[in-house]
């Protein structure tokens, strides 16, 4: 994901912690969790779908971006909000939620 260009954005981590311990705890989000699990589990031609009850933070939806662009997989997270469908690297919410 680095090498794709990911860098994490740890602007919405909201712990009063050091950068690299806030970067540790965006590797937990459920989010993440879900869709590497599915990327590891699901035959490449499925979707991968993914529903929350919370919304999604900024550096979920920029890591999924990158992840549906570096795997070549469609991706659709469902949060409070709306259906995020991402394909190629971009999202229907056009970056807006």
């Amino acid at each position: 994901m680095r090498l794709a260009g990911y860098v994490p954005n740890l602007e919405s981590a909201l712990h009063d912690v050091g950068e690299e311990q806030k970067e540790q705890l965006f590797l937990w989000h459920s989010e993440k969790l879900a869709i590497a699990f599915g990327l590891m589990r699901v035959d490449i031609v499925l979707l991968i779908r993914v529903f929350k009850n919370l919304r999604v933070c900024d550096d979920c939806h920029l890591e999924i971006k990158f992840m549906s662009a570096v795997e070549g997989r469609e991706i659709i997270v469902r949060d409070t909000t709306r259906f995020h469908h991402f394909r190629d690297g971009k999202c229907s919410c056009g970056d807006y939620w």
